[in-house]
Order: structure tokens, then C-alpha cells, then sequence
């Protein structure tokens, strides 16, 4: 089976929940100094990061992935965690120096959330990755900054296909970076505001982007995903999801439904639209990592939400 070679963050999620609202322990005349502190109903902790996301779906849809990113030295749980899944971790290198990224999130009972995210081992480049035989193709996700700006080279120098996901690093990310990751790769991520902030930055019109790769793959949530080629833009409906408990994974799950589409010779309409089914399983569980499919359970999903045959 060929690779998939999946670059971004690997992270801990730390989940806690505050029994209270925030608002009753802010003043208002006082927000100049603030210190506070809340009691939470213990911590939930998630394995995330956008690279251990696409490669967990990417998985349970029957593919070889293999993690392009830098851990720290308290790895050992996320990788027992992941080896009992079946997914190979002898590409994550550790920095025994630091921590693995981590987020913090507390969330009061109005749905607020206070986080903070310690980068730790994930501000250590990876650099070039070892694994080159064998390799289907890539997705530069989003992580550590100088792997986003090092590896689109590295993969045209090989002529590795790979897919272009910077997300939440397009503000850090300069006009000639994201210019040189979207320029030659075989497609871009992104939602819509991504989108436009990418435009923003590059200087290119979406119709400029769409000129420079063979599909631009722009996420719409409950709206859908908009596909825009230079000759033409086509609207795939999302799958409904009739109970929504946590969107945060969903983008990853996605794109690695649209990969495993890719993969199979599928069109980027056909592969929207398995991306949308992936994207709910990850919507309907709290954690990015916490839902599981299987391939029955997975095409019976795609063909009562597209009334067509799942052509995997």
C-alpha cells in the first residue's frame, strides 16, 4: 500500500468544563487587571493537531499514513495510543527537550471558551523527511511554520503530489510563502474566510488561484464545499447532520475523505462529497479522534445523503 505523508501539528487537547459563566467573575471597571481562576469538572484529555487528525480518519478509511511532525518527550501515549489503531509513528520525530503542543480549553456553561496553546515540541522544525519511495502523495497541513515554507519544494523536487492546507497559519505565513506552497501543488484547502485571507495576502484573485493549481477545495460548513477550477466553479452539498456536538476536527476529517476520494481516481466533486461524510462522524463525537466507521457503515452514509453508489 502507498503512503500518504501527512504534515502538521500533533497535539494534546486538555477539554475542561466550568460549571459557571465567566461573565460572573469579570468586572467590568476591572478589566485593566485581571486574576482570575476557575474550578473545573476535571480535564478531558484528547489526542489532536492537525496531523494527527488527517492521518486518524485517513486510516479508517484504509490508508497508509504517515506523520511528517516533531512530538516531545511525553509522546509515548499518543504513540501507544496510535499504534493500537495501526498507524505507523517511526516518522514522528521527539524533541526530548520539550512538551508535545499542547491546547487548553475551558468552556463555561454558555459555550465561551478560554484557551491557550503551548507550542512546546511543535516550534522544532522536522526537516527533510526520510520516507520518499513509495509515497502516493502529501498534504502540507498546518504546523510548524518553516516545514510549511520547506517542504512544498520538497515534494515538486520529487514529484510527490501534494496538497496545500495551511489554515490557521496563513496570518503568520508571508504573500511569497503561501505564493510558493500554492504553486505546483495538486490542490488547496481551505474554508471560505481562509480563502479570502489567502487572496488578501498572495495578491491573487480566486480566479488567480484556481489558474495556479488544478482545484481550489473551499469549505462552507452546513453550506457545502465550492470547487473552483479555472474553467468552472461547482457547489457539493454538505451531508446533514442532524445532531451537532462539537465541530472542532471536522476540517480535518474532510480533507482526509477528499484525499481517500483523490486517491481512488475520483473526481473533486465525488471526493467533496466524501470528505462531507468523513466530516460528520468527527461533528457527532466531542474530540477530534473520538468517532470511528466502518467501511459499510461509512458508504451506507454516503448513499442516503447523495442517493448514488459509494464508489470506493
Amino acid at each position: 500500500m502507498s503512503h500518504v505523508l501527512v504534515s502538521g501539528s500533533i497535539a494534546y487537547d486538555r477539554i475542561m468544563d466550568f460549571p459557571g459563566h465567566f461573565r460572573d467573575h469579570f468586572l467590568a471597571h476591572k478589566l485593566h487587571t485581571i486574576n482570575v481562576s476557575f474550578a473545573v469538572d476535571g480535564v478531558e484529555e484528547n489526542f489532536g493537531g492537525t496531523a494527527g487528525n488527517i492521518a486518524y480518519n485517513l486510516a479508517l478509511l484504509g490508508h497508509d499514513p504517515r506523520i511528517i511532525s516533531t512530538a516531545g518527550s511525553d509522546f509515548s501515549a499518543y504513540r501507544k495510543y496510535f499504534e493500537g489503531e495501526g498507524i505507523a509513528t517511526d516518522t514522528v520525530h521527539i524533541d526530548t527537550s520539550e512538551l508535545t503542543s499542547s491546547a487548553y480549553i475551558i468552556t463555561d456553561k454558555a459555550d465561551n471558551q478560554i484557551a491557550a496553546f503551548s507550542f512546546g515540541a511543535g516550534k522544532r522544525a522536522y526537516g527533510e523527511p526520510g520516507l520518499t519511495e513509495g509515497i502516493a502523495c502529501a498534504i502540507v497541513g498546518a504546523g510548524n511554520t518553516e516545514d510549511m515554507r520547506r517542504l512544498p519544494a520538497f515534494y515538486r523536487e520529487r514529484k510527490i503530489p501534494y496538497f496545500y492546507d495551511p489554515a490557521q497559519q496563513i496570518p503568520i505565513l508571508s504573500g511569497d510563502d503561501l505564493r510558493a506552497g500554492i504553486e505546483g501543488a495538486a490542490g488547496l484547502f481551505g474554508n471560505d474566510y481562509e480563502i479570502e485571507l489567502m487572496t488578501q495576502k498572495t495578491e491573487w484573485s480566486e480566479k488567480e488561484l484556481s489558474a495556479r493549481v488544478p482545484f481550489v477545495v473551499v469549505t462552507l460548513g452546513a453550506g457545502g464545499t465550492r470547487i473552483m477550477t479555472k474553467e468552472s466553479t461547482e457547489k457539493v452539498k454538505a451531508v446533514h447532520v442532524p445532531n451537532v456536538v462539537d465541530p472542532t476536527g471536522a476540517g480535518d476529517a474532510y480533507r482526509a475523505g477528499f484525499l481517500a476520494g483523490h486517491l481512488g481516481g475520483l473526481p473533486p466533486r465525488v471526493s467533496a462529497q466524501i470528505g462531507s461524510t468523513a466530516a460528520v462522524y468527527a461533528i457527532e463525537q466531542s474530540g477530534t479522534q473520538n468517532h470511528r466507521f466502518t467501511m459499510q457503515e461509512f458508504a451506507g452514509r454516503y448513499e442516503e445523503a447523495y442517493g448514488e453508489k459509494f464508489p470506493l
